[in-house]
């Protein structure tokens, strides 16, 4: 063997035993916090009401359940309260629908069990435990609804829409085309749901945007800490995964990041407040407007962007905690601090 190649392959594997230590480096130990995350399968125990118990079982979820069957049944099942007149009629129609009847089909085929999203779920709450050792854990409610909503939250709950999850090739997302376009229905898939829990949890609950964020630039490293929180949290899952890109997407965004950067400085949005001008970086779509060429750019930018100027500034600050992140409302600061200047 020549020498050169004693060298190559020197610097393979030293190369590749940096990449493994900063890998871990950005891991916690959380095997010793004990929790037990209450995941409750509302969908079966639906399940069990039939025209002939209805007056009986009904009240016996509302019990069990509280906040969150009343939140499904007036907000998202649109059948009214439990003390209205003509709720029973209304539920009843729900539960002998034949379009329900088979769309709890496949919901219990796909989900027989919920073992697999139950420990990824416990390890993200685990690690947010880690960090705020006071945050109170909610309980995870599981349903289907009719593609009404993914994971809603309310008073001490996070529900997770199955029926949002059953995967690209669902056979019922193509029929829903005009109301979900397939850039988004192509995310509902069953790796998908811990992540979104996780954001939920973090955007409803734990760090709401304040009202008086209303500079892009805000909203940028609003939205940059959130997923630097997740990748804390969820250090096994995808950075696509979280910000919900193809890899397409991001490899675009790796490949463009100078340009993105400069259309934003020339533009001078960095400080732009007017919604209706800054809502298409950071909003859900096929692509980001303005930006690149044959709408091959990936979509909401702005969130993205903000992404790398909160790296870059815990990379220049590596004594910050995470809490001390999260706490620091100055998105100038954190932009100054960065030195964030992305290289051609």
């Amino acid at each position: 063997m020549k020498p050169s190649e004693n060298v190559q392959i020197y610097l393979f594997f030293l190369i590749s035993l940096l990449l493994v230590s900063c890998k871990d480096n950005n891991r916690v130990d959380v095997s010793g916090i004990d929790i037990k995350l209450n995941i409750m399968r509302f969908d079966k125990d639906l399940n069990s009401l039939t025209p002939a118990n209805l007056y009986e079982r009904a009240p016996e979820l509302q019990q069990k359940y509280g906040f969150f069957y009343g939140d499904f049944m007036e907000g998202i099942l649109s059948v009214g309260n439990i003390q209205d007149t003509a709720y029973y009629s209304a539920l009843r129609s729900v539960i002998v629908n034949k379009d329900y009847q088979e769309l709890k089909k496949e919901v219990f085929s796909k989900y027989p069990d919920f073992i697999t999203q139950q420990q990824e779920l416990t390890q993200a709450f685990k690690h947010i435990k880690y960090y705020y050792p006071h945050q109170k854990i909610p309980r995870i409610v599981t349903f289907f609804s009719g593609f009404t909503v993914q994971t809603p939250i309310g008073n001490d709950y996070v529900g997770i829409g199955l029926d949002m999850f059953l995967g690209a090739d669902s056979k019922f997302y193509p029929a829903l085309i005009q109301s979900i376009p397939q850039y988004i229905f192509r995310r509902f898939t069953p790796e998908n749901i811990t992540p979104r829990v996780i954001e939920t949890f973090f955007r409803e609950d734990m760090f709401p945007e304040k009202d008086e964020s209303r500079s892009l630039l805000d909203k940028m490293v609003h939205n940059g800490k959130i997923l630097y929180l997740m990748g804390a949290v969820l250090p096994d899952v995808p950075d696509s995964l979280k910000i919900g890109y193809t890899a397409k997407q991001m490899q675009w965004c790796n490949d463009f990041e100078s340009n993105i950067w400069a259309y934003f400085l020339e533009n001078e949005l960095l400080y732009e407040t007017d919604y209706m001008k800054i809502q298409k970086f950071l909003a859900e779509a096929p692509f980001t407007p303005g930006i690149g060429s044959n709408n091959e750019s990936a979509p909401k930018l702005g969130v993205w962007t903000g992404w790398q100027i909160v790296k870059k500034y815990m990379s220049k600050n590596p004594k910050l905690t995470l809490q001390q992140l999260m706490a620091e409302s100055d998105a100038q600061k954190i932009l100054t601090e960065s030195r964030y200047k992305p290289k051609m």
